[in-house]
């Protein structure tokens, strides 16, 4: 069994308590991941993860609140670390192909099995992306329609620090005049540089304008 220094942190996010707690007792038999938290929201998830940081989150695609995809918008946008795998009961592509736009680590069905989540949490938390093998077809699918029509969903804060790169802002610039940490900006650029595939501030604006991205 793993020490506990060694296990990956997790929070779990369901608001039926009885899967809910049968995921908690499958993760924590692994002896590989610690439950740090659980909540059956959406808003008491942002609560729990903004206080916590755990490694990983998983996340129901369904919440009485906020939706899964809505609650890792607000990670991605306000740089946690925390990754995300969406658990849902829908096959629907449009919804893995938004979930993995904005920033999922992973999708699982939830009639996936105890192991298969455990594997997905401890692959998600060593870097890797993972979708259940039975929905990449149909993501597949998605892209090729809907991908090279879509520009990159930028966040809120990605387009605001664009935007003042745009205007020639330097990194320190920008995270004064946004009233954010020098690395929270740098953060959100790596991510802004990650999905308009460039490496440096001129080529992102320029790739921007060319998508219409910026006026």
């Amino acid at each position: 069994m793993a020490d506990e220094a060694s296990r990956v942190s997790v929070i779990v996010v369901e608001d039926h308590p009885v899967y809910r707690e049968g995921i908690v007792r499958g993760l924590a038999l692994s002896g590989r991941v610690e439950v740090v938290a659980e909540a059956s929201t959406g808003r008491q998830a942002l609560q729990e993860i903004r206080k916590r940081h755990p490694r990983v989150a998983l996340i129901d695609y369904r919440l009485p609140d906020l939706d899964g995809i809505a609650v890792l918008h607000s990670i991605v946008r306000d740089a946690i670390p925390t990754r995300v795998i969406i658990l849902s009961a829908t096959a629907d592509s449009s919804v893995v192909f938004r979930a993995v736009q904005e920033g999922a680590a992973g999708y699982v069905p939830k009639d996936a099995r105890r192991q298969e989540i455990v594997d997905a949490v401890l692959k998600v938390a060593a870097g890797h992306v993972v979708i259940a093998a039975e929905l990449t077809g149909a993501l597949a699918d998605e892209i090729r329609i809907r991908g090279p029509q879509e520009s990159p969903i930028l966040t809120a804060r990605e387009r605001q620090v664009l935007e003042a790169f745009s205007r020639g802002l330097s990194i320190r610039q920008t995270a004064s005049e946004l009233f954010l940490a020098v690395s929270t900006v740098k953060t959100h650029t790596q991510r802004m540089y990650e999905k308009l595939q460039v490496s440096d501030r001129a080529a992102a604006v320029a790739e921007a304008m060319r998508r219409g991205l910026l006026e």
